[in-house]
Formats: C-alpha cells, sequence, structure tokens
C-alpha cells in the first residue's frame, strides 16, 4: 500500500488502496463527475451556490462505496450531502448509484479531508459530520495513524455550526474506546447520551452488509453522536 501527498497538516484521512473503476464505474465517472464533482480548486464554496438552495448539509468522510450515502440521500431528498472519499472506485460507483437513482442532493470530494475541512467548507456551514467505520489501526504501534485525534476533532468542529452534530461509528471495541476519550475531552463539544455512553444506531445510518455479517458473528457496533456546544 503506497500513500498519496501528505495533507498540508494533521493525520491522513486514508490509506490509498490498489483497486481499478469497473466499466461501469468508469463510465459513470465520466457522465457524472462534471455535474457531481468538487475539487480544491473550487475554493472555498457556498452550499447554497453549489445546491442552488439552503438545507440541512451534512458531510461524510471516508464513504467508502457510497451505498450508505446514495441510501440516506434518497431517504431525506429535503437534506443535501457532501461526500469524501479517495478512492476512485467508490466515487465511481457512488455517481453510478446517483444516476441511477436520479439523486440531486450529494455533491463529491475526491481529495483527502483535510484538504476539504482546510480549504473547501467555510465555517460553520455544516449541520452534521459523519465518520463510520474509519481505518481501525488495530495494532498498537499505529494508534496515532487513528483519523478521530483532538486536533482533527477541533477543526471539523469549527466546521459545524453550534448544535451540530458529529457522528461516529466502529466496529473496534478498542477505537470505540478511543473515540469516547478523545470526544469526552474536546471543547466545545458535548455527548448527546449520558458521559461515556454510546448512542444507539439512529434509524438514518443505514446498516451495512458488513455491518450485518459482523452482527451475526457477535461483533459489536459503537455509535457516538456529540453535538456541537460552543
Amino acid at each position: 500500500m503506497s500513500d498519496q501527498n501528505e495533507p498540508r497538516r494533521g493525520v491522513r484521512s486514508y490509506v490509498l488502496r490498489q483497486g481499478r473503476m469497473t466499466e461501469g464505474q468508469k463510465k459513470a465517472y465520466e457522465r457524472n463527475w462534471p455535474k457531481y464533482g468538487l475539487s480544491q480548486d473550487d475554493g472555498m464554496i457556498d452550499p447554497r451556490e453549489v445546491f442552488g438552495h439552503s438545507a440541512m448539509l451534512t458531510l461524510e468522510i471516508g464513504f467508502g462505496m457510497g451505498q450508505s450515502l446514495a441510501d440516506m440521500a434518497e431517504a431525506a431528498p429535503e437534506q443535501d450531502f457532501i461526500g469524501v472519499e479517495v478512492h476512485l472506485p467508490g466515487v465511481g460507483a457512488l455517481l453510478k448509484e446517483i444516476e441511477e437513482r436520479g439523486l440531486e442532493n450529494i455533491r463529491v470530494y475526491n481529495i483527502d479531508a483535510n484538504e476539504v475541512i482546510d480549504m473547501c467548507l467555510p465555517d460553520a456551514c455544516l449541520d452534521q459530520v459523519m465518520i463510520f467505520f474509519p481505518d481501525p489501526w488495530h495494532k498498537k504501534r499505529h494508534h496515532k495513524r487513528r483519523l478521530i485525534q483532538p486536533e482533527f476533532v477541533q477543526r471539523i468542529r469549527h466546521k459545524l455550526r453550534v448544535g451540530g452534530i458529529l457522528h461516529l461509528a466502529t466496529d473496534w471495541e478498542n477505537y470505540a474506546e478511543h473515540m469516547m476519550d478523545v470526544m469526552s475531552e474536546s471543547e466545545g463539544f458535548a455527548n448527546t447520551q449520558e458521559p461515556g455512553e454510546y448512542s444507539p444506531r439512529p434509524d438514518y445510518r443505514p446498516v451495512t452488509k458488513f455491518e450485518q455479517r459482523g452482527e451475526k458473528l457477535g461483533h459489536g457496533v459503537w455509535d457516538l453522536l456529540f453535538h456541537r456546544t460552543n
């Protein structure tokens, strides 16, 4: 595995994995990227101009193959969604879903999340940020590479409006504990549950096939929902 260029600052939000787009993903990318794609060259966006109206806006960091993001956008057409994913097959797969479902409320970045946060999103423009099943870096010596760290969380905080939600989910208990420690100590955030408690899975978060397989094997999933307080 190899990494792309270092982000401007902060922990990488990904590891670049090998993989090519299928022919269907490639064609969907070519047809739909001009309409739904966003780039760092666009600079700081105005979501109202991007979507043509003002609506609840959610950012998903690392949407994988895009199935869950497409499901959420289809279920909430009155809301807008921005997805970030560095892996081209995932971007192609999401653009294929957008085209097949006729979705108009998703825009996509194919760059590192650090660049999106620092260079593309105005402060307090987001109602929700979702980070589902990020790389757990399960070996102890790699824990420093985990995305959910105090500095990263503070940069997310500034992009959320006051009252906005940061929603994290993981199927690694050790990472869940790490997330809880980081979030519980983060200035400007408060747990939507009692202190130290995980949240029930909200109805809007789809259960993935991967998650369903894990549940059958007795694996747990932990959701954390914290809101910005100031």
